[in-house]
């Protein structure tokens, strides 16, 4: 299993916060030692590929470049480029790395009347900017939810989530969101296009049963739960998903 290509998720998987989880670092430093091929799979929205490899950085990791790290920003805009060739306009709630992923995919960054709005996480968003994006959505924006997480962990604890505030965002304006990010397949097809490996070799890890290891199930992928952050084995049982794999630290990969 060691030498498969491995899609890794981040939050709860490598880190919470600002914290490197156990047996994370030691397995990251070994697939690079042994050129063993990997991505970090992330349904955080909110960062640049360069923001995300200096947060890692910061945190102890080494060899960590930005062309490792694949976001649903990235997916979204991808994606939606794709199904929609002829509509640029785009408003954004969302941090630096939603923005830089529209404007690397020819999007026009248009508020007032914008062909799509997307949804991702943004920790400085307030009642006011939503209430301006529920308008583009009642003028006839498409909305685009880069991911549903339910919450966000960090060393504090939970946090909101960005699928709660894309849920937020359907019931204000009674419409369905495009969904990208894990476990829907948008973001498994923008990353198999990003990496050009194929689907047969690919292993993805990480701590959420209902995005990680659902999207490898509805992918036919192999999936690794790790229990470091959301969830544990009692859960696999509990909300019948079963990943191939269960470890309770990364580490044990390589032993």
């Amino acid at each position: 299993m060691i030498n498969k290509f491995y899609m890794i998720d981040l939050d709860g998987t490598m880190f919470n916060g600002t914290q490197i989880i156990e047996g994370a670092k030691e397995f990251i430093d070994y697939l690079i030692k042994n050129n063993i091929g990997f991505i970090f799979l992330t349904n955080n929205s909110s960062r640049t590929q360069e923001q995300a490899a200096m947060h890692m950085i910061k945190m102890g990791f080494n060899g960590i470049k930005p062309e490792m790290f694949y976001t649903s920003a990235m997916a979204a805009a991808d994606t939606i480029s794709r199904l929609y060739p002829n509509k640029r306009r785009a408003a954004y709630i969302g941090e630096t790395g939603m923005k830089n992923a529209l404007l690397d995919n020819g999007f026009k960054i248009d508020p007032d009347k914008p062909d799509f709005l997307f949804v991702g996480l943004d920790r400085n968003a307030t009642y006011r900017d939503y209430s301006f994006a529920l308008r583009a959505l009642k003028n006839g924006a498409i909305l685009i939810g880069t991911n549903n997480d339910r919450v966000l962990l960090s060393q504090d604890g939970a946090n909101i989530g960005n699928g709660s505030i894309v849920a937020m965002f359907e019931y204000a304006s009674n419409t369905e969101a495009i969904k990208i990010g894990k476990p829907h397949q948008a973001i498994i097809e923008g990353a198999l296009r990003y990496t050009k490996v194929n689907k047969e070799n690919i292993i993805i890890i990480g701590d959420n049963l209902e995005t990680d290891i659902v999207l490898g199930k509805n992918a036919g992928i192999d999936t690794v739960l790790v229990t470091t952050g959301v969830n544990d084995m009692e859960d696999c049982y509990k909300l019948n998903i079963h990943p191939t794999y269960i470890v309770d630290n990364l580490s044990r990969l390589i032993r």
